[in-house]
């Protein structure tokens, strides 16, 4: 972490000031107003606390919603600061009716030391997406020092994520951290080989994606429905499948990339078709080439799952972003459930470094049981992809030395 300005660096310097600090609480919530997952405040903790044992007052900044810089009392984090306080141990006092000017800094001055302060959603106010200078003034002027530990948010250039770095010495925190260096251990200095797999329905949400990746890793596996157009681009007839013919070309031009750089592409030999998309449909395995005109292929079958644990156990790093297959419908889940769990096996036993993120993937390892025994996996979703695509993520940058 040496490119980035980090906590440890100034742990003798913050008793006495007020950090602001950038937190992910965009948490799922019912119609009660309870919060459902508190997976988003515990990855707050590290940061919050080391804070607070170091003498500083904490001052949280968060999203919640679409308001589109709009007052929505439905997105109002006002239940979030009394959950968040049940997770740390400790009361959140909440901002009520502050916003970011004068109103909120007399109220930030007016709690203890020690009293943790959770602001109004950050997208109420109308500069925050447009990263309005103003608004990132007077963001600044809440703090003494300014630490961005959501990650998740860090592709975006908003006024509480990027502006703000303009006016405060920035820091990442605990979080931010963790998920800088995972993702340096995966594609930034990684130990080789490395396989990445790539899932998910189409070829056209992920072209970026695929053209960085050929050039940064040793072997790409492509699953799910994105597989189907590598299939037909290459000859094979996929029947009624999910596939996108429009993309022959570019996935030709991606395959002449991997070429060039000395990728392998690894395509499903063996998959599992039926006639209807729904779970339990009737269906059968056959090779990938004997798919009839009235079948969809809904799954990589497992050979081809197999020959996948078989390359990642020739590896020292997997990154992996998207299931095999249409795994929220059984049967067509196996392929994905049997990989997951064959890299979480090699992850856990020491053997490779195993990195996850983005879209569906959380949700098809916590399916498969596997997610615990990853290295790490990201809950970030744009985050991570924009950083999978090679973009420089505005939130990141501003961390740097």
């Amino acid at each position: 972490m040496s490119n980035f300005r980090t906590l440890d660096t100034i742990a003798d310097e913050v008793g006495g000031k007020t950090a602001l600090v950038r937190v992910d609480f965009n948490v799922p919530m019912n119609d009660a107003g309870e919060v459902t997952d508190d997976t988003r405040f515990r990855a707050a903790l590290p940061t919050v606390k080391f804070l607070r044992e170091h003498g500083a007052k904490v001052v949280l900044m968060a999203h919640f919603g679409r308001p589109k810089g709009q007052i929505v009392p439905e997105m109002s984090l006002k239940p979030v600061a009394t959950a968040f306080g049940e997770v740390l141990g400790a009361p959140v006092s909440f901002a009520e009716n502050c916003g970011f000017g004068p109103k909120a800094k007399a109220f930030i001055e007016s709690r203890p030391q020690d009293e943790v302060v959770l602001l109004e959603n950050t997208r109420f106010e109308a500069g925050e997406e447009k990263n309005d200078v103003d608004l990132a003034k007077a963001m600044a002027e809440l703090g003494d020092i300014y630490v961005n530990d959501a990650f998740s948010a860090a592709h975006r250039a908003h006024a509480s994520t990027e502006g703000v770095t303009k006016f405060l010495p920035a820091y990442a925190g605990r979080s931010m951290e963790a998920e800088l260096k995972s993702l340096d251990a995966a594609l930034g200095t990684p130990q080789r080989p490395v396989v990445a797999v790539v899932g998910g329905a189409k070829v056209s949400s992920k072209i970026d994606l695929l053209k960085n990746l050929v050039s940064k890793v040793d072997t790409l596996v492509i699953g799910g429905g994105m597989a189907n157009t590598f299939l037909f681009a290459d000859g094979v007839s996929v029947g009624k499948s999910l596939c996108e013919a429009d993309l022959t070309g570019t996935v030709k031009d991606i395959q002449a990339a991997a070429e060039k750089a000395g990728c392998k592409i690894m395509l499903p030999t063996d998959v599992v078709c039926a006639k209807e998309f729904k779970a339990r449909a009737p269906s059968r395995i056959c090779d990938a080439s004997e798919v009839a005109e009235d079948e969809m292929i809904l799954d990589a079958g497992p050979i081809s799952a197999a020959a996948l644990v078989d390359e990642m156990s020739k590896s020292k790093t997997v990154v992996w972003n998207g299931p095999l297959g249409a795994f929220e419908l059984e049967p067509f889940d196996e392929a994905t459930v049997a990989a997951a769990k064959g890299a979480g096996d090699l992850a856990k036993s020491g053997k490779i470094t195993a990195v996850a993120g983005g879209g569906d993937t959380v949700a098809a390892l916590n399916h498969a049981g596997a997610a615990q025994d990853f290295t790490f996996i990201s809950t970030a979703g744009g985050a991570f992809l924009e950083w999978m695509e090679g973009k420089e993520l505005p939130g990141v940058e501003a961390l740097r030395v």
